[in-house]
C-alpha cells in the first residue's frame, strides 16, 4: 500500500525538478548577450544614461535569479535589460 503512495509522490518530485531547466539555456544566452551589449554601450559613452542604469539593475537581478535557478525570471529580466540597452544606445 505504501508503494502506491510513494510512486506518485516521486513522479511529482521528479517533474518539479525537470521543470526548472526549461529556461536555463535561454537565461544564459540572454545574459551573455546583454552583458556584451552593455559593455559596448559603456564603450560608446552611454554609461551615464537612465536606461543604462535600469539595464544594469535588471542584469544584476537576472544574474541573482540564475544563481537561484529561477530561470524564467532571469530570462525575462535579461530581455528587458537588452531593451533598455538599446534605448540607451539610441539616446533615450
Amino acid at each position: 500500500m505504501k508503494a502506491w503512495i510513494c510512486v506518485p509522490l516521486m513522479a511529482i518530485a521528479l517533474a518539479g525538478c525537470a521543470g526548472k531547466t526549461v529556461y536555463r539555456d535561454s537565461c544564459g544566452t540572454q545574459l551573455d548577450a546583454a552583458w556584451h551589449e552593455l559593455d559596448l554601450a559603456k564603450a560608446e559613452g552611454f554609461a551615464g544614461t537612465v536606461s543604462y542604469s535600469k539595464a544594469l539593475s535588471l542584469l544584476t537581478a537576472a544574474k541573482t535569479q540564475q544563481q537561484f535557478e529561477a530561470f524564467e525570471g532571469c530570462t525575462t529580466k535579461a530581455e528587458k535589460a537588452r531593451f533598455y540597452i538599446r534605448e540607451s544606445r539610441a539616446g533615450r
